[in-house]
């Protein structure tokens, strides 16, 4: 069987905050979205090439499955590419989840395929895996891979896969300046020499990594990114700040910077993306080039500012 190779862009347009209701203190991230605003970024986008949009079913319970879909409408089904997930933890209890839950992501989109179909987090990575093998199979999938997934299920993900032909196309992980458990534990080693693009989310983590915030202008009040990082600004300033004088040199600020370092380790950032002037930013980072001293120093502050932002759905990477 010949294997169409995923395409994979500089970087990828993350959803996540487009579950969010938009009501004040509704949602995790006390995002403010406008179908006008949505438009804009989404031509931005197009325009600059950034064309692979990641969202999931539990974004909002269908919400930002729902909201992508209305958006794209407008382009040709060949101009972008799709990557939604299945969730185990939200597993229906009909004879095949993983179809049923695909299938409803279908609808929400308005397609009749997804590019790149995600298991999001390991439950039990012999019983769920095998299910992409048909949806592979049809067509209604065209590549799959595994999220939050550590070495050893991904490597039996891979097997299990391997002996229907398929392989594991893509690794999704969090990692960013602050959260590099990936890298530690080899993950990026073994995408690097299984060729498997690896794609990194919060890379911006929520925003704490923006230089926006600060202990006195804290992350939006009741959003539960707020909950997670506004103890720790303080810890972040001296980081945040040598991002931005990286930056200043390069015509950049603070979070092009941040994404900038993490293509610079072979990794395709997802960015969550809310406001046009984002995708500016992805625009500005594809360009940035750092040196392995600007990284090597990034890194350091990153290690003294010792906070733990590992999300409250993750299991840690060590196997």
């Amino acid at each position: 069987m010949t294997m169409d190779y995923l395409k994979v862009p500089r970087a990828a347009l993350g959803t996540w905050a487009w579950g969010d209701s938009g009501e004040t203190g509704d949602g995790y991230f006390g995002s403010r979205l406008t179908q006008a605003g949505l438009e804009e970024l989404a031509e931005k986008a197009h325009a600059g090439g950034f064309t692979l949009w990641d969202t999931a079913m539990v974004y909002g319970m269908g919400r930002s499955e729902t909201l992508l879909g209305e958006i794209l409408k407008r382009y040709a089904r060949s101009g972008y590419q799709l990557s939604t997930k299945f969730t185990p933890q939200a597993a229906g209890t009909s004879n095949d989840p993983v179809a049923d839950m695909l299938e409803q992501s279908l609808a929400r989109l308005g397609t009749d395929y997804i590019d790149l179909y995600w298991i999001h987090n390991p439950a039990d990575v012999a019983r769920w895996t095998p299910h992409l093998i048909p949806l592979l199979k049809s067509g209604k999938v065209k590549h799959v891979g595994v999220s939050n997934h550590n070495l050893s299920e991904i490597e039996l993900a891979n097997r299990i896969l391997g002996e229907a032909g398929f392989r594991v196309e893509a690794i999704q992980n969090h990692y960013s300046l602050l959260y590099r458990s990936s890298e530690q534990a080899g993950i990026l080693d073994y995408c690097r020499n299984q060729g498997i693009p690896f794609f990194a989310y919060m890379v911006l983590e929520q925003g704490a990594l923006t230089g926006k915030y600060s202990p006195e202008n804290p992350l939006p009040k009741g959003s539960s990114r707020a909950a997670a990082y506004n103890g720790m600004l303080p810890q972040l300033k001296a980081l945040t700040d040598m991002l931005a004088s990286i930056g200043q040199k390069q015509d950049a600020a603070a979070p092009d910077v941040a994404i900038a370092w993490a293509i610079a380790k072979g990794a395709t950032p997802i960015i969550g993306v809310t406001k046009p002037d984002h995708v500016d930013s992805l625009v500005r980072a594809s360009s940035i080039s750092l040196t392995s001293d600007d990284i090597a120093e990034l890194e350091a502050l990153a290690d003294v500012a010792d906070v733990n932002t590992r999300g409250w759905w993750e299991k840690g990477m060590q196997a």
